[in-house]
């Protein structure tokens, strides 16, 4: 029962995912059908980030109010079926507007379903966000293939994507009808609709914010950091890219493995340890080849470690979508801020000098993975860092407070 439930998160990812790399390969036609230039559609775009930093605090409260099954159904079908409706907007005012109600569909939806992932895990005992975050990296691939696919044949976006908003809402209904449901003890106090999250969630999200500005600094800047720094060519710029997200994917869906051998702590180290040494290629490097081998680098150290920040966040929180909200929140903050303060850094002083700050967050996030040690209920930290001891207190959090399966 519980792989079954495994399974069904696994593809509610991947159904979210699919998403954004649907939109992703249409922005052009977008772009074209509304005849605006790239600041107007550029601002447009940012509402969608803005909607979600607003919007994800309330998720908790939803999952409160209708359980996490029914909260992360609704809020997956929410975001599938506004996939079109930006190609329908009549100007960019609009586009704006609709921005705002996608990126608050998508932001709950991903607090809802990694709340999901959370409680899962913890039933099972063992390590599955790295996996189920690779699971949408793997839906995101699909959905930008068959993007790609309709761009070339010059497909109508607005047909395009409706059909594939049909295609997801009923794929996410149908593959998320298994998902375990998870009530309110009797007595437990609704959370608040807008809230700071607790301390202990606080600490986490640093380390999420680290890591995912050094995340979205790197993709937005890999191919234009290689075209100006080492002299690549378009194409070679572009396979930095590629290789850097493909390291992420990879490992991204082999990485629980590592977890569950030498525990949260000592993965985040490891990884943090190999993420730096990536960005030291980077920064130093000036041809081509070092510098690819940095992004490679970077993006197998990176891979594992935002999973792990949302897994740490739901067992801080006082509920899993609490906990889930609060570093949610600060990841979207940091990885709306790390593409313009990256190049702005590049543009005022040097391409190097903005990634040996990127390095140096990276450092400071493999300093600080201790916050990320599973906790008693008490409160106090588990004695040691072995995985031993450490599925020990796993087991200790997995009790669930109150849970009803359908």
């Amino acid at each position: 029962m519980r792989d079954r439930h495994q399974r069904a998160i696994a593809a509610v990812f991947a159904v979210h995912g699919a998403v954004g790399g649907s939109f992703a390969t249409r922005v052009p036609w977008l772009q074209e059908h509304l005849a605006i230039d790239t600041r107007a559609l550029g601002f447009a775009l940012l509402c969608q980030p803005i909607g979600a930093f607003v919007a994800m605090p309330l998720a908790g409260r939803l999952a409160y109010r209708f359980g996490g099954r029914a909260t992360t159904r609704a809020l997956l079908a929410m975001w599938t079926a506004l996939l079109a409706l930006p190609m329908l907007a009549p100007g960019p005012i609009w586009l704006g507007m609709v921005f705002l109600l996608c990126g608050a569909s998508a932001g709950m939806s991903d607090v809802a379903m990694n709340a999901q992932g959370v409680t899962i895990e913890r039933r099972l005992g063992r390590s599955i966000m790295s996996g189920l975050h690779g699971m949408w990296s793997v839906g995101n691939l699909a959905g930008a293939g068959i993007g790609a696919v309709a761009a070339h044949f010059g497909v109508d976006a607005r047909l395009h994507l409706s059909v594939m908003a049909a295609a997801l809402v009923a794929t996410g209904l149908r593959v998320s009808r298994p998902l375990p449901e998870a009530r309110p003890a009797p007595g437990e106090q609704a959370p608040p609709r807008f809230a700071v999250p607790p301390r202990a969630v606080l600490a986490v999200g640093l380390i999420g914010f680290c890591a995912t500005f050094a995340e979205w600094g790197a993709s937005g800047w890999a191919a234009l950091y290689l075209k100006d720094v080492t002299g690549a060519s378009p194409g070679v710029a572009a396979a930095g890219y590629a290789v850097f997200a493909l390291f992420m994917v990879t490992t991204r869906l082999s990485g629980d493995g590592l977890v569950r051998k030498v525990g949260p702590v000592a993965a985040v180290r490891a990884s943090g340890a190999t993420a730096v040494l990536g960005g030291l290629l980077i920064v130093t490097g000036r041809v081509p080849a070092v510098v690819i081998a940095g992004f490679a680098l970077m993006g197998l150290g990176l891979a594992v470690i935002v999973p792990l920040v949302f897994a740490a966040a739901g067992r801080a929180g006082p509920t899993p979508a609490q906990g889930v909200a609060g570093v949610a929140t600060i990841t979207y903050l940091s990885g709306l801020i790390a593409p313009p303060v990256t190049g702005w850094l590049a543009g005022a002083v040097a391409f190097p000098f903005a990634f040996a700050l990127v390095t140096a967050l990276m450092a400071a996030m493999a300093c600080a993975a201790g916050v990320l040690r599973p906790r008693h209920q008490g409160g106090g930290r588990s004695s040691g860092t072995t995985m031993k001891d450490d599925r020990a207190v796993a087991r200790i959090n997995a009790s669930p407070v109150q849970d009803s399966e359908t």
